[in-house]
């Protein structure tokens, strides 16, 4: 895979995910880029069966045409909203690029670091809830933990106050 950039984006499909997602695809990803989506479930988010094997690993890599089916999407169970695939679908159709899925079980911090240095990826973009000192002391915030122990070049994209 040498030459080709892994651009990683964080998304739980919230509002702030998808606007990390559009400034990734506007503003970072190129043609013969791999876009990798990084979903995280919390711990025991799965039914029994074929996701206990990923449990420890993640899933497989999940090509867009699968993550665009649900029933496929079904089976991690994830569901992602028609604006995320949509943005996904419209930057594979205009660029030469792969977009993948992957799915991890955990905690948020520590599988986003794992993520970046098991697949691993050239930079990571991740959305920001925009919340205050407090509450980011009390919740722990994600996008400041995956900053900060991340192997690779991470990029916030914050959402304000305002926006919803």
């Amino acid at each position: 895979m040498e030459g080709e950039r892994r651009v990683g984006v964080a998304v739980d499909f919230s509002t702030c995910s998808k606007k990390a997602l559009k400034w990734a695809v506007d503003n970072l990803v190129r043609n013969g880029d791999h876009l990798i989506l990084i979903t995280i479930l919390p711990d025991g988010y799965y039914e029994e069966g074929e996701m206990q094997l990923w449990e420890v690993t993640g899933s497989p890599l999940i090509p867009l045409h699968e993550f665009s089916d649900p029933a496929v999407m079904k089976k991690y169970g994830v569901k992602p909203d028609p604006e995320t695939l949509d943005i996904v679908n419209t930057v594979a159709n205009q660029k030469q690029i792969v977009v993948v899925m992957k799915i991890y079980w955990g905690d948020p911090r520590e599988k986003i670091c794992e993520a970046i240095d098991k697949i691993p990826l050239s930079c990571l973009i991740i959305g920001n809830r925009g919340l205050g000192k407090i509450k980011r002391a009390i919740m722990g915030s994600v996008s400041n933990y995956v900053v900060n122990n991340g192997t690779c070049p991470v990029t916030v994209v914050k959402q304000h106050d305002h926006e919803s």
